[in-house]
């Protein structure tokens, strides 16, 4: 095989995938990215009794991406709340929530649960959603990587140009890596977009490195 074709398939235990941290969110594991998946979303999310492992939201707001969504209970079992409507679901449960606005969310009921969400937009070429970019930016930021993760953000702006989370957590990293006129300027730019991120950033510990300089924009 020449070193340009590709191998045909790829194999994995889902336990063996790294566990990421996330700020404030579910723990969960990079399924899609561990195998290189390109044509639709997938990952999987942690959690105990009471945990949340999909964090309540919609998929038309913050780093969402309009996708229909498709959840499947591994293991354990998790309670669901789809649009006021709740859900018990057992290992084997698939909960597919066709409505982008729908709001959404699940708790783990038992230990050791694990959900798998798959995604995407009907009718269109898939693009991660740009959560997917700054959630493991935050890993590899916690672990002293500011510059990896700045790129990797980047990255997500070249696919989701001028998208308010993005560019928010691009200027977090920008400020942390000592790129001090860069983060002004994203942060800035950011705010514009999304006004209620001046409230975010006036206490941001990302920010302890520029906010006493006069064109701090909160």
């Amino acid at each position: 095989m020449s070193s340009e074709e590709q191998v045909p398939f790829e194999v994995a235990h889902v336990d063996d995938i790294p566990t990421l941290p996330t700020d404030g969110a579910p723990p969960w594991k990079a399924v899609r990215r561990h195998l290189g998946i390109a044509s639709f979303g997938v990952n999987a999310f942690l959690g105990g009794p009471g945990d949340h492992v999909i964090e309540e939201h919609t998929e038309t707001a913050g780093g969402a991406a309009g996708h229909e969504e498709l959840y499947l209970v591994l293991r354990g079992a998790a309670r669901f709340e789809v649009d006021g409507s709740e859900i018990a679901a057992p290992p084997g449960t698939l909960v597919f929530v066709r409505d982008p606005e729908a709001r959404r969310g699940a708790v783990a009921t038992e230990p050791d649960t694990m959900v798998l969400a798959f995604g995407g937009t009907p009718g269109e070429p898939y693009r991660p959603s740009p959560w997917e970019f700054y959630a493991p930016a935050f890993a590899l930021s916690q672990a002293g990587d500011h510059a990896g993760a700045l790129r990797l953000v980047a990255d997500g702006l070249e696919q989701h140009p001028e998208r308010p989370t993005l560019l928010y957590n691009l200027a977090c990293y920008e400020s942390l890596a000592g790129q001090p006129e860069q983060s002004v300027a994203h942060l800035t730019r950011a705010i514009e977009l999304e006004p209620r991120m001046a409230e975010w950033a006036r206490d941001d510990a990302d920010f302890a490195a520029i906010r006493e300089r006069a064109d701090f924009p909160a």
